[in-house]
């Protein structure tokens, strides 16, 4: 990700049919910003992390299940994945998320 450059995140990565896309923005030792578009249809399994990270919802809407809890979220709106806490996504519809993985010591 370039310093100083103004960047539209959702442009960052297309939908790619009956797929899950992620490129990572930013990668550094306190953490990571990775983006993702989702396919309809398309989900990520419950797993679990080891450190904290915010799912904000660029466009459409995530089925987002954390420890037994659904949520949507919708485009605008974002919510804290808490580390060591089981997780899972789902795409009812087409969607892109920017994840920030929050690593701590």
């Amino acid at each position: 990700m370039p310093a100083a450059t103004l960047l539209v995140p959702s442009a960052l990565a297309a939908y790619q049919a009956g797929a899950v896309v992620s490129r990572t923005l930013l990668k550094r030792a306190g953490g990571t910003l990775t983006l993702f578009a989702f396919d309809e249809g398309q989900s990520l399994s419950e797993h679990t992390a080891p450190f904290d990270a915010v799912a904000h919802v660029l466009e459409g809407h995530a089925d987002i299940i954390i420890s037994g809890t659904p949520l949507r979220v919708s485009a605008g709106e974002m919510v804290l994945l808490p580390a060591n806490q089981p997780h899972a996504v789902h795409a009812p519809t087409r969607f892109k998320m920017l994840l920030a993985m929050i690593r701590s010591v």
